[in-house]
């Protein structure tokens, strides 16, 4: 079951880098973790009003709103799935596949933000797929 959760766990981190890359345009890095961070909030709110950003708030347009939200959904989701699977997996083999999350950003990054990808990334990422699946089967 473990490897169904490593799974879930990389679609989700792919998700949040994702949603973050769009939600984070046109506004400052630190505010933007502080928006979709939950857990650790206090220490992210912190960057941001020591930041001297707490003013940018007002600026942020809806359109970032919703992608910074959808990124923090996608975070926590990407946490619960990999507690979940270092849970009854063993470290050594949930941490790799949960870096699957490398390949599907760049799919999705392509395919949805029409970000070009170079031959050496199409390696890159068909070396990871192929690593993964080697950690996968036992």
């Amino acid at each position: 079951m473990w490897k169904y959760y490593a799974l879930l766990s990389a679609l989700f981190a792919a998700l949040t880098a994702l949603f973050a890359k769009i939600g984070v345009r046109g506004i400052n890095s630190d505010l933007a973790t502080g928006i979709r961070t939950v857990v650790i909030l206090l220490i992210t709110w912190g960057i941001v009003l020591c930041g001297g950003h707490m003013g940018e708030i007002k600026d942020i347009g809806r359109h970032a709103w919703i992608f910074l939200i959808l990124s923090g959904i996608a975070t926590g989701l990407s946490w619960l799935f990999y507690f979940k699977a270092l849970q009854s997996g063993e470290v050594s083999r949930v941490a790799p596949i949960d870096k699957l999350s490398v390949v599907i950003t760049i799919c999705l990054s392509f395919v949805l933000l029409k970000e070009p990808v170079s031959m050496r990334v199409i390696i890159g990422a068909l070396l990871i797929t192929g690593g993964s699946i080697v950690i996968l089967i036992k």
